[in-house]
């Protein structure tokens, strides 16, 4: 990543280029990145290829000021953190769905962070709605977030009663993905960007959304043509936007997209 690159980001963030790699800057710069660039399934929707490519990544956040799900956010953001002097290593999670049950192998993508001070987080700006800050990973006890009150706890066994060194996240209690202590490198994660892209069983197939924290640390929200704004205190408003010209001036005002079109679902029969 070249210095232009990086204050190419850093602009997008609205942040300055901090002066060492600590756990103040990074949680700064985890806070502007939920709040900068949503997290969004619109490639999915508009043909739009997806590759797992550093430089595609960057040129998407920052030349096309998009932004995308986990493997596109986290993989992006990973690369800005370790040309800032982070230790990043990236991590292949499962996400919990109904029942308890996990998710494809590589369904998320989550970065562990090590600081000049030695501390060790969990940066994840690529899960939507989660935590505003990144999480201390050697920190097993609760932690209050501005999102929650989120843990970092040692996994228990797999479906095949196997224990390994695995990492659950909970948010206020309910687990949201597993996630494996080995590191891995953005290619291993292919797969998985693929199935999520292209399978009709995928949520992200089925709807679209649009995301990101408001400044206020609130959200809004654009799922097909439902405009969903989400106050500090958890109260909603939510309007079906009727126009195109409304959706597209949503996109535009709201997230700094622009497109020609309105998106069209995927899999409208599967949309739920």
């Amino acid at each position: 990543m070249t210095s232009a690159q990086i204050d190419a980001y850093l602009r997008r963030l609205g942040s300055e280029r901090p002066r060492q790699p600590t756990s103040e800057a990074l949680r700064a710069l985890h806070l502007s990145h939920l709040r900068a660039v949503p997290f969004e399934n619109l490639s999915v929707h508009l043909g739009e290829e997806i590759t797992l490519e550093e430089q595609r990544l960057l040129a998407k956040v920052t030349e096309g000021r998009r932004g995308g799900f986990c493997y596109e956010l986290n993989g992006a953001f990973g690369t800005l953190l370790a040309a800032l002097g982070y230790e990043v290593e990236l991590l292949a999670g499962r996400v919990y769905g109904d029942e308890g049950r996990l998710g494809i192998p590589y369904d998320h993508l989550a970065l562990r962070v090590r600081t000049v001070e030695g501390d060790t987080w969990l940066a994840d700006v690529g899960f939507g709605a989660h935590s505003h800050y990144p999480l201390a990973c050697a920190e097993g006890g609760e932690q209050d977030d501005p999102g929650g009150r989120f843990q970092v706890v040692e996994a228990g066994p797999d479906a095949a009663g196997v224990r390994g060194a695995d990492l659950d996240v909970l948010w206020d209690g309910k687990p949201q993905y597993r996630l494996e202590a080995r590191p891995r490198v953005l290619g291993d994660f292919a797969a998985g960007a693929w199935w999520h892209s292209t399978s009709p069983t995928s949520h992200f197939t089925r709807s679209l959304v649009c995301s990101r924290l408001t400044q206020d640390g609130g959200r809004i929200t654009l799922s097909g043509r439902k405009l969903k704004t989400t106050a500090v205190d958890g109260t909603q408003e939510i309007r079906e936007l009727e126009e195109d010209e409304e959706v597209l001036t949503v996109y535009r005002e709201h997230f700094g997209i622009e497109l020609s079109c309105v998106p069209t679902v995927r899999n409208p029969d599967l949309d739920g």
